[in-house]
């Protein structure tokens, strides 16, 4: 069974800095890319940042020069640092694993996390 856990999130002021972790554990062989998503009350979630297995990463225009997404292949852990935070980024805050393989021959399968909460303060 594959599990997604982010942690890292809590309340901070605007312009603080907050780094979030996302471990992926159980059978494991491949991940293809991670990804950040948030989902603020009232709005559907969106795309926060992306990174394949290759290093390549991808970010929204709201987030481009304040955060940056890195990942240990190894360790099967993406991290997301976020600085110089605005009130607008407070939203729940998801991990992805997208074309995940439990084994050489498995199926492509995607995850989610649970989500963790940024607050930004103003």
């Amino acid at each position: 069974q594959v599990q997604l856990v982010e942690s890292g999130g809590g309340l901070v002021q605007a312009g603080g800095s907050l780094r979030l972790s996302c471990a992926a554990s159980g059978r494991i062989f491949s991940i293809s890319a991670m990804g950040w998503y948030r989902q603020a009350p009232g709005k559907q979630r969106e795309l926060v940042a992306t990174i394949t297995s290759g290093g390549s990463t991808n970010y929204a225009d709201s987030v481009k020069g304040r955060f940056t997404i890195s990942r240990d292949n190894a360790k099967n852990t993406m991290y997301l640092q976020m600085n110089s935070l605005k009130p607008e980024d407070t939203a729940v805050y998801y991990c992805n694993a997208d074309g995940l393989r439990t084994t050489p021959w498995g199926s492509l399968r995607d995850y989610w996390g649970q989500g963790t909460q940024v607050t930004v303060s103003s």
